[in-house]
Parts: structure tokens; C-alpha cells; sequence
């Protein structure tokens, strides 16, 4: 029960961060963000929060994770997203994983100077190099996974990370935060992948716009996606079962 509590808040958290970042970035740009929602995207709304300007704050009945929307009431001509620059459309679609970097960076330094009483300059130094490493260490890990040099065994699904937010709860609550940091960064990463459904791949498919000079049709975005999000579900189960094999063994 510690450890599903732990997952639920921890990945909340993460997720809402990146999802504020795609947040600040439209509103800056004068994109309208239609809905802010605590909550998997595909349950139904129970409640609204409040509401500022056009955006609603809402809460899904299943209250893990979140997402932010720019179409008003699901529908594609609504969207503004696609109107704005390339350049722009870019630090908008970026700003997510900007944002995580920037927390987890924010979280080690916290646990740095409460944890082990070190000055404020000397925690921060400690933690951009902490973000490195991690940021590092993962996209080298991808790298030779997609080369076929790594073994599924370093890959997590939400059962392992379950497991590990609960083992670091069961530590205390730096352990939990520092483990929230790493989350954070590793969520930043994967969410920059050039695949369907992800940032990264809508990044990808606006740099072909951007080579073409001529932009696809919003309907190409969506069938991507839903492929994408086919192939992250097969992923997700794979993952998960490797996950229970390994507690099960």
C-alpha cells in the first residue's frame, strides 16, 4: 500500500511539472490551453477545480498523472498550437522536459543542503552535476539499447518504479524526494524520444514540417499518435510483466 501511494504521488508530481512547463510555454506565446487536468487523460472528469481565463482546472477519476489540452471540447479545429511558428511551436512542445530538468535540479539541491548541511553554492554545483550524470548515464543506456547492447533487465515499467518509490519512502522522506528527482529526470529524457505520441516525436514530425516547409495535416498527428500510444501500451505490458517476474522469482 506504501509503495502504490508513493508511485501515485511521486509520478503525479513529475508528470504535473512537465505538464506545467507545456503550460507556461503556450501561455507565453498566447496559445490558449483549454483544460489542466490532475488525472490519466482517458477517464472521465469529476470535478473542476476552478477556472482562469479559458483554462480549466480539472481532476479525472483516475488521479494519477496529468496532461494539458489545447483542443476545446476534443475537437481539432480548435487547436491554436498548430498556428504559431515552428520555433515556437518547438520551445512549446520542449518546455515539459525543460521543466523537469529544472525541478529535479531544484529537488537535489534541497535534499543536499537539508540531508547533508551543505552551503547553498556547494549543493547547487553538486546537483547540476547530479542532473548530468543521470541525464548522462540514460541516454547512454538508450543508446545501447537501441543497438542491442542492453538488456531489457535496466528497463522499469510502473510495477518496478512502484517498488522503488516505496522502498524509498520506506527510507524517509529525503530518500523519497531524491528518488522524485531522479523520476523527474529520467520522465524528461523519455519524453524527448523521437517516437509517436511522445514530445520528441512531435518534434520530429514538426522538423519534417519544417524541412517541407509546408505543415501536415493535423489528422497525420492524430493517427501517430494513436499508434504511438498502441505501441507504449504493448511496451507497458511487457515491461510490467518483466517487472513481476522479477518480484515473483
Amino acid at each position: 500500500m506504501v509503495a502504490l501511494l508513493a508511485f501515485a504521488v511521486v509520478f503525479t508530481l513529475v508528470v504535473l511539472v512537465h505538464e506545467f512547463g507545456h503550460f507556461l510555454a503556450a501561455r507565453r506565446f498566447g496559445v490558449k490551453v483549454y483544460e489542466f487536468s490532475i488525472g490519466f487523460p482517458f477517464s472521465p472528469r469529476l470535478f473542476t477545480l476552478f477556472r482562469h481565463k479559458e483554462t480549466v482546472f480539472t481532476v479525472r477519476l483516475l488521479p494519477l498523472g496529468g496532461f494539458v489540452s489545447f483542443s476545446q471540447d476534443d475537437g481539432e479545429d480548435d487547436t491554436e498550437l498548430f498556428g504559431v511558428s515552428y520555433y515556437r511551436r518547438a520551445l512549446i512542445l520542449a518546455a515539459g522536459s525543460l521543466f523537469n530538468m529544472v525541478f529535479a535540479f531544484a529537488v537535489f539541491a534541497a535534499v543536499l543542503v537539508v540531508g547533508k548541511q551543505l552551503d547553498p553554492a556547494s549543493a547547487l554545483v553538486l546537483s547540476a552535476k547530479t542532473v548530468w550524470e543521470i541525464l548522462s548515464g540514460t541516454l547512454l543506456f538508450l543508446m545501447q539499447a537501441f543497438s542491442g547492447h542492453a538488456a531489457m533487465e535496466g528497463v522499469s515499467g510502473p510495477v518496478g518504479i512502484a517498488v522503488m518509490a516505496g522502498e524509498a519512502a520506506g527510507k524517509g522522506v529525503l530518500s523519497l524526494c531524491y528518488f522524485t528527482g531522479v523520476l523527474s529526470v529520467s520522465l524528461g529524457i523519455m519524453n524527448l524520444l523521437p517516437l509517436p505520441a511522445l514530445d520528441g516525436g512531435h518534434l520530429a514530425m514538426l522538423s519534417l514540417e519544417a524541412i517541407r516547409r509546408r505543415p501536415l495535416h493535423p489528422r497525420v498527428y492524430q493517427a501517430a499518435t494513436t499508434v504511438g500510444l498502441m505501441l507504449f501500451l504493448i511496451l507497458t505490458v511487457l515491461v510490467t510483466y518483466q517487472d513481476i517476474a522479477r518480484l515473483i522469482a
